[in-house]
């Protein structure tokens, strides 16, 4: 079993240029990036470019970007196959405020589940319009459009752990708020 010293160690190597190295990295850590790039991408063939510019990233100098002792190198590679794979998504699909997005009909649901699918999502709506405009905002941009916490720490101009924080408490006020 691949441990993650040894992980470490291939990461290293192959940022010398040791072909060995990336082929034993690549065995070792290829089924975990894809399962993370099919996740985000829920679509097999982009999910396979993703994990191959992944690695050819990693083969091309990235590897030697990798800082031992500062985070684990499988979480350090999980991050990167994340990070690439929302960049694809954006790529590939244009982000635009969920209030212009054209409701469609689920032809198995009926009239009532339509009824009810749009009374909740003028629930959630109502809710997200109690919050700070920005902290609501800020909720919509990560979990409706697959913002980053960082670029929206970026986009408002706050430290990344007050982007965090704005997100967690936000979504605890709205989930008091759904429950009334």
């Amino acid at each position: 079993m691949t441990t993650p010293d040894d992980i470490e160690h291939m990461i290293l190597r192959v940022g010398l240029g040791e072909r060995d190295a990336f082929e034993a990295l690549y065995s070792a850590t290829s089924a975990k990036l894809f399962g993370i790039c099919l996740r985000v991408l829920k679509d097999r063939t982009t999910a396979e470019d993703v994990l191959q510019d992944i690695y050819l990233r990693l083969w091309r100098g990235g590897a030697a970007t990798y800082t031992a002792g500062k985070a684990s190198p499988i979480t350090w590679l999980a991050t990167i196959a994340r990070n690439r794979s929302i960049d694809k998504l954006r790529q590939i699909r244009p982000t635009r405020p969920l209030e212009d997005a054209p409701e469609v009909a689920d032809p198995a649901l009926g009239p009532a589940d339509l009824a009810e699918a749009a009374s909740e999502r003028t629930r959630i709506f109502a809710c997200l319009d109690e919050l700070d405009p920005d902290k609501s905002a800020a909720v919509q941009g990560a979990y409706l459009n697959g913002d980053t916490y960082a670029d929206l720490a970026a986009r408002f101009d706050v430290p990344l752990n007050t982007m965090r924080t704005w997100l967690r408490r936000s979504l605890m006020r709205l989930k008091d708020c759904l429950s009334q």
